[in-house]
């Protein structure tokens, strides 16, 4: 089975980060992974997405027209890519910077105020955690503890202070995405 995930968001908000985490777990475990970054000229502030694909066979093409899931750190992503889920697919939505819920109902959605959230564990830039654990209770490519693991494994010295906070916050956003 293929899973075609794009997370989307300004600059600085661990975007790309997300991703890799993602492909680093799914290749930690064993499946085939691509990871596309994209972002602008701007560092902060500016437009940031990348495309993962997580698969049990050979991936043919790492383009995603129709993603399965999405992850939407602002309203400007919000507008760009909820027309392109695919019916049933999912869509994770940080409820912090979206003043408004998507129009579709042939998707599942998880409105997750994801900032807020964040700064209750004592850093706003575990937004991304949140979301990641949001997206993956609606979309259990991989499991929780595959991802805390892959988080261990693959963040840098100068971060691994973090984890425990960062484990915490993927919990959390997968239970607000189960409430819904």
């Amino acid at each position: 089975m293929q899973t075609e995930i794009i997370i989307s968001g300004f600059g600085g908000q661990g975007v790309l980060f997300a991703g890799q985490l993602l492909a680093y777990a799914a290749l930690d475990n064993g499946r085939r992974v691509t990871w596309i970054p994209s972002y602008g000229p701007e560092m902060r502030g500016g437009t940031a997405h990348c495309v993962v694909i997580i698969s049990d066979d050979e991936i043919g093409s790492p383009i995603v027209r129709n993603p399965r899931a999405v992850v939407v750190m602002n309203l400007p992503s919000l507008d760009r890519y909820e027309p392109l889920v695919q019916p049933g697919g999912v869509l994770a939505v940080n409820a912090s910077l979206v003043d408004r819920a998507p129009a579709r109902t042939d998707i599942d959605v998880a409105m997750v105020p994801a900032i807020e959230v964040a700064e209750g564990l004592g850093d706003k830039r575990m937004a991304n955690m949140v979301m990641l654990g949001a997206l993956l209770e609606k979309l259990p490519v991989l499991t929780l503890e595959a991802l805390g693991e892959a988080l261990k494994k693959h963040i840098p010295d100068r971060h691994r202070n973090t984890i425990p906070a960062n484990l915490k916050a993927l919990e959390q956003g997968a239970s607000l995405a189960r409430k819904e």
